[in-house]
């Protein structure tokens, strides 16, 4: 959004900067810092929450500023006398008066959940980039920022923000939307921490989050947030997810629009618009939306524009640049009321856990990406008519009977630990949204 740069520069001049604070200081979190610090004029980071207080001082230390350690409401203190502020205090943090905006990037479930309400409830906007706690209780977050009275959106940068932005421009142009497609070099299900450490090492990554992108995970969570964004649906259970690669990451890619007709038949019976993804195609960090036109008019510019024969033309952007691009979502919610992604009502498609490996009892889910489960985008009446266990919450959980490989989860295959915000949101969201009750033996 070309106005936005126009917009932080009046703030700048006008000496009323944005004021950020910024929870998780992780290889993300530690760059959006840096981003904000030394490239985005009309915008400053005040503070930085994370469980460990070091990275948080790191993320200050590492571009040339000292900050201060404070906790409770010594944090206020601090960002009232202009200090850059660092603590363990995620929620006194994010309640301080001189804050305007809270950024979410620890990629936590019932930590990160806690932090989003505490800052809604104290009027403060949230982007983040937590696609895990988002396709979980997305809908129910947006529901109480909305009564608060703020903003509640994902990112710019990573590519369900990306995704969401061409599927406005493509709109915007008159042509419809039927399709957001995210694009993998690699879609393995049985990967584990330790077959991605190397390249975890490589890329100063955790291993288990290095896994979760490999084996589907991660890419469940962004595109089931894309369809909640949208009102979009998945063809089925999985996705389609076409794999032109033969299962080497490091294969020629194909050209996108030579992929297009992968999805065809799935598009040509859907009574909705898809979310889905392709392998082995290029750009490799791209998203993509196909959609179609009624007008013969507009189909001969089309062609003409080189967009091909139709019926469905394919709209790309050849990369995602994460962190580069967050200042601009806190830039939108702040400046102009404006989510790059949230959900528009309740839940269209959600994440289920399957078994990676037979689980037996005792067996605990411990991690995404580890070596117990993996997650499948999944509609979710269907996600409700089989009591399937989304993996937002199955995360902590204890195996209670055997469930075989790549058998999906249920609700009565765990035993769930207690007294978890995500749990009590999970509940609200169900009931909010008219779907049936859980297993009677889910506590929330």
């Amino acid at each position: 959004m070309i106005l936005v740069d126009t917009a932080l520069a009046r703030c700048e001049a006008q000496g009323h900067p944005i004021r950020v604070a910024l929870i998780g200081a992780g290889t993300q979190g530690a760059a959006i810092a840096r981003q904000i610090i030394q490239a985005t004029r009309g915008m400053r980071l005040v503070g930085v929450a994370n469980r460990h207080v070091d990275r948080a001082v790191r993320a200050f230390t590492d571009v040339g500023i000292e900050p201060v350690v404070r906790s409770g409401r010594r944090v206020e203190e601090a960002i009232a006398a202009g200090m850059a502020v660092v603590t363990e205090d995620a929620v006194a943090l994010v309640q301080a008066d001189g804050v305007d905006v809270v950024v979410e990037v620890t990629g936590s479930f019932d930590y990160a959940a806690q932090v989003v309400l505490a800052a809604i409830t104290a009027g403060k906007h949230v982007v983040h980039m937590n696609a895990e706690l988002d396709g979980t209780v997305g809908p129910i977050l947006k529901l109480k920022a909305d009564a608060a009275g703020v903003i509640y959106s994902f990112s710019d940068g990573d590519q369900p923000g990306v995704e969401m932005n061409l599927y406005r421009f493509v709109s915007g142009l008159g042509v419809k939307p039927v399709l957001c497609g995210n694009m993998k070099g690699l879609h393995d299900p049985y990967r584990t921490p330790e077959t991605q450490k190397a390249f975890a090492v490589k890329w100063d990554q955790n291993p288990a989050m290095a896994a979760s992108f490999a084996d589907g995970t991660k890419i469940s969570f962004e595109q089931a947030i894309v369809a909640n964004g949208t009102g979009f649906r998945v063809a089925r259970r999985g996705m389609l997810g076409p794999d032109f690669s033969g299962g080497d990451p490091y294969a020629p890619l194909v050209p996108l629009e030579d992929t297009v007709s992968a999805f065809a038949d799935a598009l040509d019976r859907a009574e909705h618009g898809l979310v889905d993804y392709v392998v082995g195609a290029r750009p490799g960090g791209g998203v993509f939306v196909l959609g179609t036109h009624n007008d013969p008019r507009q189909q001969h510019f089309l062609k003409y524009y080189k967009m091909g024969d139709g019926p469905y033309y394919c709209f790309y952007t050849p990369y995602h640049l994460c962190h580069l691009e967050v200042p601009t979502s806190i830039a939108r919610a702040a400046l102009f009321g404006d989510a790059v992604l949230a959900p528009l009502a309740g839940p269209q498609v959600g994440v289920v856990a399957v078994a990676k490996t037979d689980l037996r009892p005792g067996d605990l889910i411990d991690q995404l990406g580890g070596f117990e489960v993996y997650g499948v985008a999944e509609n979710s009446d269907s996600v409700d008519a089989e009591d399937l266990l989304p993996l937002g919450l199955a995360l902590g959980s204890t195996i209670v009977r055997p469930v075989k490989k790549d058998q999906p989860l249920v609700f009565a295959d765990v035993r769930f630990p207690t007294g978890r915000t995500i749990d009590q949101l999970y509940a609200e969201q169900r009931a909010r949204f008219g779907r049936p009750a859980m297993n009677e033996g889910y506590v929330a």
